[in-house]
């Protein structure tokens, strides 16, 4: 399984340069069977990551351009009359995918983005009145652009909260820049990506993931961390128990990740960030709200007691 996890994220890292914190918790998303926001500004390779991903696993996989103009209908699916059965046909929508790309999510409004909600939540969707099961392994890999807000929706804080993790892509470095330059410069800047993992495979992993422990300290811990989260008066919302229990799921996967037999303090404290930044919102709002948030999330870490 480490060998598998291990080409996956190399093929992750050689067609986006200088993405390793990124791949990293994508991979760690993936095997705890949760969601991803990636957010940043355009052209960092948000895209480009989800489709070497999706690309490197052997399993069905689906891109939605989120567009002001989408219909519910076009995400999870329709029914038509069939004239020669003299019934209805159901037409599976792209969230029937195994992996499923929601690009730019945040360009469409509230009422289309919540037609993701049951899917992420229950990996079901009800249409016609009968609720349709989504094949495992399923994951909702969405993306927004935080530069322009021209045309755009804030996401729901409901549908925030479906998401395990968020990754903020930021500008790459003077040095990764040239890097990419000259993988581009010499015709390699669209690498082949190689399949390494297959579905059974995939569900193995995320099923070793789920068995490992967690033991009464470590909740406590967590939950320690959330009510400090409370009792922050920067804060208008706290964290939902559905963000607690996300915490103690990405903290098993950093843990395998990390090789540990059991989830660690540690474990808790890398995730910690990623899994809360996008859920809380600031009282006094500011245009950096997100960089703002992981600060005061950074000392909550730093003045609760560690078991």
């Amino acid at each position: 399984m480490k060998d598998k996890l291990n080409s996956l994220f190399g093929e992750l890292t050689k067609n986006v340069i200088g993405s390793e914190g990124a791949s990293r918790l994508l991979m760690m998303a993936l095997v705890a069977e949760g969601h991803v926001l990636i957010q940043g500004a355009p052209g960092l390779g948000k895209t480009t990551l989800c489709n070497s991903l999706a690309h490197s696993i052997d399993c069905s996989f689906s891109r939605i351009q989120f567009t002001p103009d989408l219909l519910p209908a076009d995400i999870v699916g329709y029914s038509i009359f069939d004239k020669k059965e003299n019934d209805f046909r159901f037409i599976e929508g792209p969230i029937f995918n195994n992996i499923v790309l929601a690009d730019e999510i945040n360009r469409t409004s509230p009422r289309i983005q919540s037609a993701l909600l049951e899917a992420m939540n229950e990996r079901q969707v009800s249409i016609d009145g009968r609720s349709r099961d989504l094949e495992s392994p399923f994951m909702v890999i969405a993306t927004q652009n935080t530069l322009y807000s021209a045309g755009t929706f804030p996401l729901p804080e409901p549908q925030l909260d479906r998401f395990l993790i968020s990754i903020e892509l930021n500008h790459p470095s003077a040095d990764v820049q040239t890097k990419i330059l000259q993988l581009h410069a010499s015709g390699k800047g669209n690498a082949k990506i190689e399949s390494v993992m297959n579905s059974e495979e995939l569900k193995t992993i995320q099923k070793s993931v789920s068995e490992l422990p967690v033991s009464e300290e470590i909740c406590k811990y967590i939950v320690n961390l959330c009510e400090a989260v409370k009792e922050c008066d920067e804060f208008r919302n706290e964290v939902s128990s559905r963000g607690a229990i996300s915490i103690m799921k990405a903290a098993k996967s950093c843990a395998f990740f990390n090789g540990n037999s059991a989830v660690f303090p540690e474990d808790v404290k890398e995730i910690f960030i990623p899994v809360l930044a996008h859920r809380l919102f600031l009282k006094n709002r500011t245009k950096s709200e997100y960089q703002v948030v992981r600060k005061f999330l950074s000392n909550i870490l730093a003045e609760t007691r560690v078991p």
